[in-house]
């Protein structure tokens, strides 16, 4: 029966991480008024009519705190990538100079910081469903185990387990906030 609790553990250990790194991933996207290029990172481009990733079709640098450097490996396609740019909506305005895309990130206000800090914790909410998800799984699991045999002191030492680790990756949500928090309310 051992064996099974290890294999529930890794399963719910392994569905968090994969909420924690969404979140992460989640805000990355987030524009903390510093230029960082997984802002861009989810914008696609027409390439010769096949829809590319921006990463993909040119090299995304900060050449400063407050602009992002798009430079496309050919020229024909900075016209698309400015097009790109409008159409992802993601509150930047592009600027051409003919051989690459400018993006300056303007300062935040205090009311789009708040409302910044908002998305951070819809974002953080998301993550704690997809643990409580994990953690629900694990326990049905557990409590499944001992439908079929495991004793009930196992069962709750079991439930209790998945409650540490659910209060661990808990821990590393509320962690991100308040980093990303501090990093956007930061002026």
């Amino acid at each position: 029966m051992t064996e099974e609790l290890d294999l529930i553990y890794g399963v719910c250990k392994e569905h968090m991480q994969k909420a924690i790194e969404h979140l992460e991933n989640e805000l990355s996207k987030i524009r903390a008024g510093k230029a960082n290029p997984q802002m861009v990172s989810s914008v696609h481009v027409d390439y010769y009519g096949t829809v590319t990733p921006l990463p993909q079709v040119a090299n995304i640098a900060t050449p400063d705190a407050r602009t992002i450097s798009i430079q496309p490996w050919e020229k024909s396609m900075v016209q698309p990538i400015e097009k790109a740019i409008l159409e992802a909506n993601i509150g930047l305005t592009p600027q051409n100079n003919g051989e690459m895309v400018i993006l300056n990130i303007p300062p935040l206000t205090e009311e789009r910081r708040k409302q910044l800090v908002k998305q951070v914790h819809a974002e953080a909410e998301h993550a704690r469903v997809g643990l409580r998800q994990a953690r629900k799984e694990a326990i049905d699991g557990v409590k499944q185990l001992q439908k079929d045999g495991l004793s009930e002191d196992l069962s709750h030492d079991a439930q209790a387990e998945v409650e540490k680790i659910t209060k661990n990756f808990d821990g590393k949500v509320e962690a991100h906030i308040s980093k990303k928090e501090t990093e956007i309310m930061t002026v």
